[in-house]
């Protein structure tokens, strides 16, 4: 069972289609990405805010498992929660196909933070979005 701590729904729009219908995988890297953004800004932070600190998470890797197509009209719910390992910060994003409730897409997404240009132990990052010590 998934503690997810966010959702956010995000309609699928015909010019992520690709020749045989269906979303092209790159957009699911969006969809991801837009979720992420999405939460941090419900926290009362956002990227320029953290940017202007010094604090600037980095992407560094992203594992994904596509489970099943989204075509046009479909309506998924982008789901995440986060965990702390080390000095990254996973999150682990699930989307859902809202009308049938089916898995679309499976993803954690590794973030590094640098502060002032340095490898950080995600303290700051942590901080900034109103975590605290949880992990």
């Amino acid at each position: 069972m998934q503690h997810y701590i966010f959702t956010l729904a995000i309609a699928v729009r015909d010019y992520e289609l690709d020749s045989e219908g269906i979303v092209n995988n790159a957009h699911y890297l969006h969809y991801l990405e837009h979720t992420r953004h999405a939460w941090v800004k419900s926290r009362g932070c956002s990227f320029a805010h953290m940017a202007a600190q010094g604090i600037v998470p980095v992407v560094s890797r992203i594992e994904i498992d596509y489970k099943s197509p989204l075509r046009s009209g479909d309506i998924i719910d982008s789901r995440l929660w986060v965990e702390r390992r080390g000095v990254r910060c996973l999150f682990h994003q699930d989307i859902y196909n809202q009308a049938t409730g089916q898995l679309v897409v499976r993803a954690v997404v590794s973030i590094v933070t640098l502060v002032g240009g340095q490898l950080s132990r995600s303290e700051e990052l942590w901080q900034q979005l109103g975590l605290g010590n949880e992990q």
